[in-house]
């Protein structure tokens, strides 16, 4: 009984450690990307709110990339601790077997797995999607934010503009152009109306309104056809402005299911599904669904720390370096696998091939020592 409460403590422990790890780099990694999200979010006119929820759901697009990483430090930590102040000492001495204790790390990597495929395989792909729709979804909060003096700004589809100088919400010579059917309505003969630009002196911007006075509006029409016309003051609702961010869904957005369907041939999205993306759509699965299973060999290749060694820090910087192989030359080859079928077999089989030579290697070691089976 005694022992089984250690080997629980001694599992939450691990997996207390990795959730602690994982949050702060995740946290650190989108402290660094936050003055990113700001500009994107803020200063488009977008609400504060919708900065938290967008940085919220990125959160979940960021903690899986640092998931090996973090289960490969506890490992180190959990391993390293127990050894420097003696307690492993004091179990092998009390007749627990090594092999015991190497299959309870090998338990928690397959409680990491699982968290892994569930935020790679569902819960990521959803979370950027609702991130993608949230921007394309929430009405812009107020137009003044995207304004700069001197400085060009797109921040809605089919319109950019300057302004000369800009003093809390009043500007000097505005320059407006439109290419898309926001200020058609404009110009005299809305139907033959290619783009519209209006120049103004002064104006006065408000939340969703653009007071303009003394100015001009340009209207290019079909077969180089110019009208000009000119007014004193001029009223712009900007209520039904959209901005430009992309609507169309990325890969890394897709459902998980729709990529399979994809792959196999079952779906009817022909743009998704045509030659060249499939070539994407094959990293993007394998990433999601076989990259997790590379966890348990980083705690095996770890556990190769409990074999008595006279060389211990060549041992230990052996191991750490091949794990941190292991982590870079997964990342690296996953790229290669929608372009060659036999990398792709090869990166897909190699984890379920470690994770046995791995764990025969240890007992047969372990066995030599005379550790385990007494």
């Amino acid at each position: 009984m005694l022992q089984n409460k250690i080997y629980q403590n001694y599992f939450i422990e691990i997996i207390k450690t990795f959730l602690i790890i994982v949050l702060g780099l995740t946290l650190i990694a989108l402290t660094v990307r936050a003055v990113n999200f700001l500009e994107l979010i803020v200063d488009n006119g977008y609400p504060v709110i919708t900065y938290f929820k967008y940085s919220f759901l990125n959160m979940f697009g960021i903690a899986p990339k640092f998931i090996p990483l973090a289960f490969f430090i506890s490992i180190a930590v959990f391993i390293i601790k127990h050894k420097e102040d003696s307690e492993f000492i004091i179990l092998w001495t009390s007749g627990v077997k090594k092999i015991r204790i190497i299959n309870l790390i090998l338990l928690s990597s397959f409680t990491v797995l699982v968290i892994y495929l569930i935020l790679s395989i569902f819960l990521t792909p959803f979370a950027l999607n609702k991130s993608r729709q949230l921007l394309s979804e929430d009405k812009v909060n107020s137009f003044l934010p995207t304004i700069r003096s001197l400085q060009f700004s797109d921040s809605f589809k089919g319109l950019s503009f300057i302004v000369d100088n800009k003093i809390n919400n009043e500007v000097d010579n505005i320059f407006i152009h439109d290419t898309g059917e926001n200020l058609r309505n404009f110009s005299s003969n809305i139907e033959n109306v290619s783009s519209t630009t209006i120049i103004a002196e002064k104006g006065i911007i408000n939340e969703r309104n653009m007071f303009l006075i003394n100015g001009q509006i340009i209207s290019s029409k079909k077969k180089i056809k110019v009208e000009v016309l000119n007014f004193e003051q001029l009223d712009i609702s900007l209520n039904d402005l959209s901005t430009s961010t992309i609507k169309k869904p990325k890969l890394q957005e897709i459902s998980t299911i729709k990529l399979f369907s994809c792959f196999l041939k079952n779906s009817n999205d022909n743009i998704l599904c045509n030659e060249n993306a499939k070539r994407e759509i094959i990293p993007n699965l394998i990433r999601r669904v076989i990259l997790p299973f590379y966890i348990p060999v980083i705690s095996l290749i770890c556990s190769f720390l409990f074999l008595n060694s006279r060389k211990i820090y060549l041992n230990k910087f052996v191991i750490y370096t091949t794990n941190f192989l292991l982590l870079v030359l997964t990342e690296l080859f996953i790229k290669y696998t929608g372009m060659n079928y036999q990398v792709r077999y090869f990166y897909i089989l190699l984890p379920f091939t470690l994770i046995i030579i791995s764990y025969l290697i240890l007992i047969f070691k372990l066995k030599n020592y005379k550790k385990i089976y007494e």
